[in-house]
């Protein structure tokens, strides 16, 4: 609290430095529940510390509920319905897919990626980038992770970010850190006692031995030369179920416990706070690339954050999550306006409405009423000016209602 002040009591910079990086550190699975957030077991020191120092989004949203379609839109600013895919589960995005990485290539920006799934050999998500690597003796397994990584994927991390010509270049980087999804395997080894026996108990010890990978980086990065001049952004893919509505690990459906995350910037010369007005990681990619000072895809349809993080008041806007049909699951939509949320199921458009005011939880779900009419016309407007991509594949896995009715 004390190291907060005084950064608060810093004035803020009016905008980014010319020769601004940009570190992205993503975390699979990571709640939105966290210690700096009133969770009470401290299991993300490093991350409790980072956050304190940065600007801090308490109402973000991931764009979907699973890996795939959440990170296909982050890095396209755009909902995954209109992108390009072959529509498994474990999807691939198209070879022209219009990810933000390839305008800072195109800007001469260095880009870098590494990450520890042997789903990121295959996903598409490596366009753009000048270095591109995956954890090596990875166990690939389509129902779970078997895999410890994070002591690994941080040595590659200081590896490509030891690079001398960086010191001399801008550059952007990507890891994305993996060990909290589920199994939840155990860290004893590492000085990690279990908390207890529930899942809860033992996803908590995975983010723990994460926060110390995250430490550990950090701790190369402050002694780099181009430090004071980076910028760090943490955030997830989706959150992660421990019974919520009776469903474990995630996927498939859009509650708060699935689609809150983390979202926090630690920004040159920004003075620390907290934005309670709700976010989205559509955001993302308009943000990086004005930070860059690179021009925005017209397709974008997130907006810069980048005035907010430097003391502009943010302006109220819905946020849309979006989970289109796959081999896997029946389409779901979600809008969030202020503290309501409307959920919209398959083709149809069957709808929901909860007030996360009133019942964070949703456990009582409005189901007729004048809010819930007003709350599915926004949807419907919303949906209007959804462009939906039909995937090329997978089979009659995806021959269902929300599909053949566009045939």
């Amino acid at each position: 609290a004390a190291a907060s002040a005084v950064a608060s009591a810093a004035p803020a910079a009016s905008g980014p430095p010319k020769d601004l990086n940009v570190l992205v550190l993503s975390i699979d699975s990571l709640r939105a529940d966290m210690p700096w957030s009133g969770y009470p077991r401290p299991i993300a020191p490093r991350l409790t510390e980072l956050e304190k120092k940065s600007v801090s989004y308490t109402r973000s949203y991931a764009i979907s509920s699973y890996t795939s379609m959440s990170l296909g839109g982050l890095l396209a600013g755009r909902l995954p319905s209109e992108l390009k895919r072959d529509g498994f589960f474990f999807g691939t995005y198209a070879k022209d897919a219009p990810f933000f990485p390839v305008i800072l290539q195109r800007a001469g920006i260095k880009t870098i990626g590494a990450h520890a799934h042997g789903y990121f050999k295959s996903a598409g998500f490596e366009q753009g980038f000048d270095v591109w690597e995956i954890v090596p003796g990875i166990k690939f397994n389509n129902t779970t992770d078997e895999n410890v990584t994070g002591d690994k994927h941080e040595a590659i991390a200081e590896r490509l970010l030891s690079d001398p010509a960086l010191a001399s270049s801008r550059f952007f980087a990507w890891f994305h850190f993996l060990d909290p999804h589920d199994q939840y395997i155990g860290h004893e080894n590492d000085g990690i006692p279990p908390y207890g026996p529930t899942l809860r108990d033992k996803y908590d010890a995975e983010v723990l031995y994460t926060d110390r990978q995250i430490g550990k980086l950090l701790d190369f990065v402050a002694k780099q030369p181009w430090a004071d001049r980076t910028a760090i952004v943490v955030t997830s893919d989706h959150g992660e179920a421990f019974g919520e509505h009776k469903q474990f690990a995630h996927g498939f459906e859009l509650w708060e416990n699935l689609v809150r995350v983390p979202l926090f910037f630690v920004m040159p010369g920004a003075k620390p706070r907290r934005i309670d007005t709700p976010r989205s990681a559509i955001d993302i990619a308009p943000t990086i690339v004005e930070l860059f000072g690179a021009a925005p895809d017209p397709g974008f349809e997130g907006k810069s954050l980048v005035g907010e993080l430097y003391g502009k008041e943010p302006e109220a806007r819905d946020v849309v999550c979006d989970l289109p049909a796959t081999s896997d699951n029946d389409k779901r939509r979600a809008v969030v306006s202020g503290k309501k949320k409307v959920v919209a199921y398959g083709n149809e458009g069957f709808t929901k409405l909860y007030d996360l005011e009133a019942d964070p939880d949703e456990n009582a779900p409005i189901t007729k009423g004048e809010a819930l009419d007003e709350m599915a016309k926004k949807y419907r407007e919303v949906s209007k000016g959804v462009r939906e991509i039909v995937p090329w594949a997978c089979g009659a896995g995806c021959l269902n209602r929300a599909y053949m009715s566009k045939q």
